[in-house]
C-alpha cells in the first residue's frame, strides 16, 4: 500500500491496491455523507516497539497510508472549494523525533501526488477547518465504530462533542455503518490480495503437514508454517496462531503452543497469513499419527458436514445467522449442540474479524465458516474453517487447496 515516506525511507515492495482505488473510496464516502462533515483518524502511536504500528483500519482503507501516526482525513462535502472537500492532515515535521521513527516528507506537489489528495495540511490546522465545516453544515457524522458504555467514546465523537460546545446549533449524526458497508464488499483488487494470502496460507499448512508426527512440539509446527508464509511472500501471520494437540485443541483461544504432539491425538491448527494487509483465516484438524481413529472420524465427519451445510447456505441475500443455523442444525441433530459454543463465522478482510455492516450477505463479501465440536473429557477438539467469497451466483472457497476431507488429509500425510 502507498506509504508517506521520503526517498531516504523504504517503500513497500509488495504488490498492493492502486492509488486510484483509494481515491474512489474517499469519493464514495464523501458522496454518502450528503452535507455532513466527518473526520477519520489514524490513531496515535503508543508503544509500537513491541510490534509494527498499524493505523485505524478505516483510515488505512481510505488512504493506504501505513506510517503516519496522528494523521486524519476531513470529509467536508459542502465546502465551496472542491479541493478542500477531502483533506489529509499530517503531524508537523519534527526532525528530532523523525530521527527515531523515520524521515518524513515536506508538503509538496510530490506528496499530494503520491497520496492522491489535492490538499494536504498539518494537523495544527484541523481544529479551525473542522470548526468552519461545523458552522457551515451544522452536522457532524460519526463514522468510527460505536463504543460500549464501558469503553472510551470513539475518537470522532470525542472531538465532535467539544466542537458542538463551541458551535451553536451543530448536531452529531450516527453514520457508523457507512465505512463497514464499503469495507465488507471487496473490490476485484482486494479479492486478488486475499487469494495471495490464501496461497501463502496453503504453503504454511503444507509445511505443517510435513513437520507433523508424534513427538514434535506444537511450537515446531507453528514455526514451520509461519516460516513458509514468509517464503511464500506474505508479511507474516494475520493473527496469533493456535496450534493445539490433544486437550489443547479443546481450548478455543489456546495460544501457548508449548505442548507435544502425541500418537493418537488430533492437532488443531488455526492460523493464517497476511498479504499486503489482508488476512487469511483457516483451521484444520490433523491426526498426529497420520490416521484418524474410529471415534475421531465420526466426530470429524459431523463437523465437516456442518461446514458443508453452512457453505451451501452462504449466498447473497442471506444473513450470517442463517449460515450459522445451517451448521448448528447438523451439530444439534448429532447430539453435540452444547459442544459448539462459538459462532460459525465472521467477516474477513483488513482484519481477521473484519468490519461487519450487519446486513445481508452480498457479492464481494468474504466470510469465514468454522463450526467445531470440543470434547475436553475425551481430549478431542475439532474445528474446520475456510474463507468463502460470496459471488453473484453462489460462493467460492478461497482456501479449498488446503486438505480437508479425511481421505485427503490421510493421503497427504502418507505421501510425506
Amino acid at each position: 500500500m502507498p506509504t508517506i515516506t521520503s526517498s531516504r525511507s523504504r517503500r513497500s515492495t509488495i504488490t498492493s491496491t492502486p492509488l486510484a482505488e483509494y481515491v474512489q473510496r474517499r469519493e464514495r464516502l464523501l458522496k454518502s455523507l450528503g452535507n455532513s462533515a466527518a473526520v477519520v483518524f489514524a490513531g496515535e502511536a503508543g508503544n509500537h516497539l513491541t510490534g509494527k504500528w498499524r493505523p485505524d483500519l478505516h483510515f488505512l482503507y481510505l488512504t493506504g497510508i501505513e506510517t503516519e501516526t496522528g494523521a486524519a482525513v476531513l470529509f467536508d462535502p459542502s465546502n465551496p472549494n472542491p479541493n478542500r472537500r477531502c483533506v489529509l492532515f499530517l503531524r508537523p515535521l519534527n526532525p528530532e523525533a523523525d530521527r527515531w521513527d523515520g524521515f518524513r516528507d515536506e508538503i509538496s506537489s510530490d506528496l499530494r501526488s503520491s497520496t492522491g489528495f489535492a490538499t494536504v495540511m498539518r494537523t495544527t490546522i484541523l481544529p479551525s477547518m473542522l470548526a468552519g465545516a461545523a458552522r457551515r453544515t451544522k452536522k457532524l457524522a460519526c463514522v468510527h465504530p460505536v463504543s460500549t458504555h464501558t469503553a472510551d467514546v470513539g475518537p470522532d465523537l470525542a472531538v465532535y462533542r467539544r466542537v458542538c460546545e463551541r458551535v451553536p446549533g451543530c448536531g452529531i449524526e450516527e453514520r457508523t455503518m457507512l465505512i463497514p458497508s464499503m469495507r465488507a464488499a471487496k473490490s476485484p483488487g482486494e479479492i486478488g490480495l486475499m487469494k495471495r494470502a490464501a496461497a501463502a496460507t496453503a504453503a504454511g499448512y503444507a509445511a505443517a503437514l510435513r513437520m507433523l508426527r508424534p513427538g514434535v512440539g506444537e511450537v515446531d509446527v507453528q514455526r514451520a508454517m509461519e516460516s513458509a508464509y514468509i517464503s511464500a511472500g506474505a508479511e507474516g501471520t494475520a493473527y496469533q496462531s493456535i496450534v493445539g494437540s490433544g486437550i489443547n485443541a479443546t481450548i478455543l483461544h489456546y495460544q501457548v503452543n508449548s505442548g507435544v504432539c502425541r500418537e493418537g491425538e488430533l492437532l488443531l491448527i488455526d492460523s493464517g497469513a497476511q498479504f499486503a494487509g489482508y488476512a487469511c483465516d483457516v483451521t484444520r484438524t490433523f491426526p498426529v499419527g497420520g490416521r484418524f481413529s474410529t471415534e475421531q472420524r465420526k466426530v470429524y465427519q459431523i463437523v465437516l458436514q456442518a461446514q458443508a451445510a453452512a457453505i451451501k447456505a452462504a449466498r447473497a441475500g442471506r444473513y450470517m445467522w442463517e449460515v450459522d443455523k445451517a451448521a448448528r442444525d447438523v451439530i444439534d441433530k448429532a447430539g453435540f449442540g452444547d459442544r459448539f459454543p462459538h459462532g460459525t463465522g465472521h467477516q474477513l478482510g483488513l482484519h481477521v474479524h473484519d468490519s461487519d455492516p450487519e446486513t445481508r450477505l452480498e457479492p464481494g463479501m468474504v466470510i469465514t465458516i468454522e463450526p467445531g465440536i470440543y470434547l475436553a473429557e475425551r481430549k478431542l477438539g475439532i474445528r474446520i474453517e475456510d474463507d468463502i467469497l460470496i459471488t453473484k451466483t453462489g460462493n467460492e472457497n478461497l482456501t479449498v487447496a488446503i486438505p480437508k476431507s479425511i481421505e485427503a488429509i490421510e493421503r497427504a500425510m502418507k505421501a510425506r
